[in-house]
């Protein structure tokens, strides 16, 4: 039977002068539990259980409040869709850099003071996302832009390509059909279609973060 392997519970008590290393989780609950501001942590050995108390008993940062770094963009067009406005789903088609793209596929009238396109139906985010895919690949074929790069998996991976389930509702389905051949024709010509995170993605609304 193998030997259980014992662990060192740093804990310290600020205010009240209590530090120390305990060889188990017990002693060191019996300390901690229920003590505002308490500090403790496990490791494998008592010397780094100790080193960590003469650190100060620091967590070190959270992962939250570590600053993400953004990734580098690739050249070519960026799109999303948002709600966030509460006038119902816009869509937004830029280039790397956030410059908005959709006045050259669209005409004046549909574009509204943010440089975007604000759907008059009652439509679901998803169709928006898919109806921006569509405008960014009418865009990177008149400009001859190969990648396109949108947050939306959904959209990416089944709709744009016509895998779509029949129980969507028709206009999304025929949507969906139209996307899939200009998406065809797009890779022919050696395009590419990917995916970025809605937190790197400069076309993004702003709704989410």
């Amino acid at each position: 039977m193998a030997k259980t392997k014992t662990k060192y519970y740093a804990y310290l008590v600020p205010g009240k002068n209590i530090a120390g290393v305990a060889s188990n989780w017990k002693e060191c609950e019996k300390i901690v539990k229920g003590t505002r501001g308490a500090r403790y942590k496990g490791f494998d050995n008592k010397t780094d259980a100790a080193a960590w108390l003469s650190a100060g008993a620091d967590y070190g940062p959270s992962k939250k409040s570590v600053k993400r770094k953004p990734a580098k963009l690739l050249p070519g067009i960026y799109f999303d869709a948002g709600t966030g406005r509460g006038e119902g789903v816009e869509i937004s088609v830029t280039d790397e850099k956030g410059k908005n793209l959709l006045e050259h596929v669209m005409v004046d009238g549909e574009i509204n003071k943010h440089g975007k396109h604000l759907i008059a139906k009652n439509v679901t985010n998803n169709y928006g996302e898919l109806m921006a895919c569509k405008f960014a690949l009418k865009y990177a074929m008149k400009r001859r832009i190969k990648n396109i790069f949108g947050d939306s998996k959904l959209v990416v991976d089944y709709w744009s390509k016509g895998h779509i389930k029949n129980t969507v509702e028709q206009d999304t389905i025929d949507l969906a059909h139209d996307v899939a051949v200009l998406r065809s024709r797009f890779e022919e010509g050696g395009g590419v279609v990917g995916r970025i995170s809605g937190d790197d993605n400069p076309a993004d609304l702003g709704f989410h973060k």
